[in-house]
């Protein structure tokens, strides 16, 4: 990641064992901008840009990303980490989401649907969440993450990202 400080939990890439698996979160690799969509209670929309950066620790075996908004040097309204850890016992990945900013945690398992990459499991308040990777080229994606209270209820799109790549 730019301007890197992990000291030794920096990685080039993953251990050869487990490069097929780390496929599905591995070309996320590098910098992005982002054009971020807050869906509002009620139904107004609020716009901020930001940015994103991926990168390979604990010797190739996990990728932690930060998120950032609104983009540097502005203040921050969002700033978070994930770690994103491969499970070959189940097929899937652990996602661990840390917002100390705000105080927002979550854990998930993500897994491939088809195209797409998508990541469920429960908020800090307890509402299911989704967060689905959508839309994905070499060059982009789009992120939409929704919420419900329960298995009954709709989701509901509280935020989006459109993400450009910006460098490796």
């Amino acid at each position: 990641m730019p301007g890197d400080n992990h000291g030794d939990v920096s990685s080039e890439g993953p251990p050869a064992d487990r490069a097929k698996d780390m496929d599905l979160y591995g070309w996320l690799i590098g910098s992005w901008d982002l054009e971020t969509l807050h869906h509002r209670n009620d139904g107004t929309i609020q716009k901020w840009d930001g940015e994103c950066h991926f990168g390979w620790v604990l010797e190739g075996r996990a990728i932690q990303d930060i998120w950032i908004r609104p983009r540097r040097p502005a203040p921050s309204t969002m700033y978070g980490t994930t770690l994103r850890v491969f499970d070959p016992g189940m097929g899937g990945w652990h996602i661990i989401w840390s917002d100390p900013l705000n105080q927002d945690y979550s854990r998930q398992i993500g897994r491939a649907e088809g195209k797409d990459i998508v990541q469920m499991g429960a908020d800090s308040r307890g509402l299911q969440a989704r967060w689905r990777f959508t839309e994905i080229t070499a060059g982009s994606f789009h992120w939409i993450g929704e919420e419900r209270r329960a298995e009954s209820d709709p989701w509901r799109v509280t935020y989006e990202h459109f993400a450009r790549r910006t460098g490796s």
